[in-house]
């Protein structure tokens, strides 16, 4: 591992070996240990929550399993199908080879909305209320994956002079220069949510009205999603010809249907019932 302070005036040297250690085949790197952790983390504190407002444990054991199937199959579906169809769908084992890399954030929403979906009709859970909740760990997670592509020297900006620029050793330019630490930006943007949506959630509980911290979180998230795409290197070739690349293609709806949901919530704040509980008569 290598970071070094050249100057603080021009740039930070970034030269992290993205393996920890390894073992015969086995390798152990930075990118799986924080993928795991925002799990570990995420499981932890959802338990907190649920427990506080009257469920168990085994609630979050049941929806973790959940998460991480919806996670990881949407992330790496959206990948494939978002930013390389024509390879994948010609070539459709590779996209079983998750090891090799590609996982996209778009797809793990998209997967883990589908997958919460399925846990609250199976379990009898509101909905809204599980989305409220799961959305303060899910930040949580979002900041340390995205240290993880930090790690990997992957998902980099644009080059540029500013004094906290990172050059990126590990990319083998020749000539090598600065760029925006896009991976840390959004890092540090996710874990400031993270905090925000625990302390309205520790401060209110269960009188938020129904739906508040989901759409902050989906709102603000891919705003800033959107917006620091354009200090990003394309993903795909094919975003070069492109006026909005893909991610934030993808993220307009995702802000539409925050909005939606909190101009629904200033219209009619509406807090769910203790614990999750479906209303009377509501179906599963």
């Amino acid at each position: 591992m290598s970071i070094t302070l050249i100057n603080l005036l021009n740039y930070i040297t970034w030269n992290v070996d993205p393996e920890i250690f390894s073992i015969g085949p086995l390798s152990v790197r930075w990118y799986g240990l924080l993928f795991a952790l925002a799990f570990i983390f995420g499981q932890r504190i959802l338990t907190k929550i649920y427990v506080a407002e009257g469920r168990t444990e085994g609630d979050v054991d049941v929806i973790t399993l959940y998460m991480i199937i919806g996670t990881v199959i949407g992330a790496r579906l959206g990948h494939t199908l978002f930013y390389s169809p024509e390879y994948y769908l010609s070539n459709p084992i590779e996209i079983l080879k998750i090891w090799e890399g590609g996982l996209a954030s778009h797809g793990a929403t998209i997967g883990i909305l589908f997958a919460l979906w399925l846990f609250s009709r199976k379990q009898k859970f509101d909905y809204m209320w599980v989305l409220d909740r799961i959305v303060i760990v899910v930040a949580l997670g979002g900041a340390l994956i995205r240290l993880g592509n930090l790690m990997n020297s992957e998902i980099i900006g644009h080059q540029t002079t500013v004094p906290w620029a990172f050059l990126f050793e590990r990319l083998g330019e020749n000539p090598t220069v600065p760029r925006h630490p896009t991976q840390l930006y959004e890092s540090l943007s996710v874990f400031f949510l993270f905090v925000l949506l625990y302390w309205l959630w520790k401060k209110y509980k269960s009188a938020l009205p129904k739906g508040l911290l989901f759409g902050i979180f989906v709102t603000a998230l891919f705003t800033f999603r959107f917006l620091v795409e354009f200090l990003k290197e394309d993903q795909v070739a094919k975003e070069a010809t492109m006026t909005l690349n893909i991610g934030q293609i993808l993220s307009i709806p995702l802000i539409l249907i925050g909005l939606f949901i909190l101009i629904k919530v200033w219209q009619n704040p509406k807090p769910a019932l203790p614990g999750g509980r479906l209303e009377e008569n509501s179906k599963a």
